[in-house]
């Protein structure tokens, strides 16, 4: 029984499909009427916003055809097609269809939807930005007939009728309101974040129930971190360590337009977010964005002093790297890009000195990105010059341990080390099907 409450929580963050197959005989809204330009490109922007392409397109696939694969821990799924097709995609679906789909994650046919498609942060885009959405994704994408895959989760954590129950304990239905006393800068940053951004789905951690702990500010643990998918997705409130504290607002515009400042590099999930949604931007909305981040408070620390650099204790280290595993392994595959000072070369190579993901007390995205490497960051279509490369062929578990808990201890980083056990457990999780 508990075996299988675990596989259930762990059914819940399946992406399954968006939006289910209509019937060949359905009709075609996207066919009636003359789409109004001028909506089509507002909804192709929040299309951008809402990071749409990121999972409803597969490497070298047609635009939101699906057939982007995701393994689980119950067996492979498939993103599903959500271009107006009539056939294998979305074309039979209404605006009402479009909009209950999106916002309630209930589908055409009444099924219901993992809430790992972030409906319960779609609740609060607005009637107008959901007209938009549904007329780009009827006249602005290009209908694909590509039939959707089964995925391979058996009976029961198949099933989707237990969702209803979950929907009435945690989705909050209505579009945002503005927040009394909050600027225009402010509240539209608020609804970018909490709205289309979806930002809590992976920032903010989750309850037994797979639910967001909160879905905005009036919530202690909301954006405060959470570990996910072999990642942990960073803190996001004005935490002076692992947060956003050290952060200026210059520093936070840069980052979401190039996934890079003199603080951080974007990796893991993150870099397709960058690629594919926050790049577009525009300045205006790019500026709400980190008014609200900025404002948000401090939580989910690690409880040590505010960081400062010092690098005297690592300088030693690395001249005598013979008396120090870390320092060795540092020495020979790291400091010619992250340097003896853990400056690096930023906003190219990312600095280790003082990086939030470096100080964060979960190592997860340090190993994985260590051992995986990172995708690369394309900024108006030049891709980024440095990527960080994986090395799971090259260095041991205990090499990976040893370096990061050097990198985590230098500088006056003052993180936990890191243990042989927890690369061997990320190694064999994120290289399975490799």
């Amino acid at each position: 029984m508990k075996k299988m409450l675990k596989g259930l929580r762990a059914a819940l963050c399946v992406a399954l499909p968006f939006i289910a197959q209509a019937p060949a005989d359905a009709a075609t809204p996207a066919a009636t009427g003359a789409a109004d330009q001028t909506l089509v490109q507002r909804g192709a922007y929040l299309a951008q916003l809402g990071d749409c392409a990121a999972c409803h397109t597969a490497p070298k696939g047609k635009p939101f055809a699906g057939g982007l694969p995701m393994n689980t821990p119950m067996g492979r799924i498939y993103v599903t097609n959500i271009t107006p097709d009539a056939r294998t995609g979305i074309g039979g679906y209404t605006e009402a269809d479009f909009a209950r789909a999106l916002r309630e994650g209930v589908a055409k046919d009444g099924h219901n939807l993992y809430p790992a498609m972030p409906y319960p942060s779609y609740a609060k885009v607005d009637d107008d930005d959901v007209k938009a959405l549904y007329a780009f994704f009827m006249h602005g994408v290009a209908p694909v007939q590509q039939a959707n895959r089964e995925s391979d989760i058996k009976w029961p954590l198949n099933m989707r009728w237990p969702l209803m129950f979950w929907n009435m304990a945690f989705l909050e239905k209505g579009a945002y309101r503005d927040k009394p006393g909050k600027d225009v800068a402010w509240n539209r940053g608020a609804y970018l974040v909490q709205g289309l951004g979806h930002c809590g789905s992976c920032h903010t951690p989750r309850g037994v129930a797979f639910q967001e702990s909160a879905l905005d500010e009036s919530g202690s643990a909301f954006l405060s971190g959470a570990l996910l998918d072999g990642w942990f997705a960073s803190n996001l409130t004005g935490e002076h360590n692992a947060g956003l504290g050290r952060w200026s607002d210059e520093d936070l515009r840069t980052f979401l337009k190039t996934g890079a400042n003199r603080h951080a590099s974007a990796f893991g999930a993150m870099t397709s977010v960058i690629n594919n949604s926050t790049q577009a931007m525009s300045d205006q909305d790019v500026a709400a964005v980190s008014t609200y981040l900025k404002s948000l408070p401090p939580v989910g620390g690690t409880g040590a002093a505010a960081y400062t650099y010092d690098p005297q204790a690592t300088k030693v280290s690395l001249d005598r790297p013979a008396n120090d595993a870390g320092a060795r392994v540092y020495t020979a595959y790291c400091m010619h890009c992250h340097g003896v000072d853990g400056h690096g070369f930023a906003p190219m190579l990312a600095p280790l000195a003082g990086n939030p993901n470096v100080l964060a007390k979960d190592a997860s995205s340090l190993i994985n990105v260590t051992l995986n490497g990172t995708g690369d960051l394309v900024i108006d279509g030049v891709p980024s010059p440095f990527p960080m490369p994986g090395f799971a062929a090259v260095l041991d578990d205990q090499q990976i341990a040893d370096v990061l808990s050097f990198v985590r201890a230098g500088w006056n980083n003052g993180a936990p080390a890191v243990g042989a056990a927890e690369v061997a457990k990320l190694r064999q999780s994120t290289q399975a099907g490799r």
